[in-house]
């Protein structure tokens, strides 16, 4: 048996914007349902933000989001979680960084690290917090 894990981000009112974004950096295919395209819209304010959305690239990334309806509570907080992208060819890494830089708040510029040829930490113009390093080998 095999399974995976999906990064979900929760919004309130950006995740449509947050989904754009990162397909503009990683290609893929977006998808979007609506409250209102799920007949399951309590706040005609909130009709048309996602209730279910998703990034999925033939790369491997894939990411969902979803705004979260203002009868729920909500809060990004400080750093609740990271996400961390991975990869083993160094400028297909540093093309992926200089894309989510844009409008980010560079929390650890990208460099060579004791682990890693390249490492960095941004938080994006959405307030997630991205880690970024290419992956090698370790010993056991």
């Amino acid at each position: 048996m095999t399974i995976a894990t999906t990064t979900h981000l929760n919004f309130r009112g950006d995740a449509r914007a947050a989904l754009a974004f990162y397909q503009s950096v990683f290609g893929g295919q977006l998808v979007a349902i609506t409250y209102a395209d799920a007949n399951a819209v309590q706040d005609a304010e909130e009709a048309g933000q996602v209730m279910w959305g998703a990034v999925r690239a033939d790369n491997g990334f894939h990411i969902m989001a979803y705004d979260v309806p203002k009868r729920l509570a909500w809060s990004p907080g400080e750093a609740p979680f990271f996400v961390s992208l991975r990869g083993q060819d160094a400028a297909e890494i540093q093309g992926y960084w200089d894309k989510l830089a844009d409008g980010a708040t560079v929390v650890a510029p990208i460099a060579p690290a004791a682990w890693s040829p390249l490492y960095g930490m941004l938080r994006d113009r959405f307030g997630v917090t991205w880690v970024v390093d290419v992956e090698v080998a370790q010993a056991n």
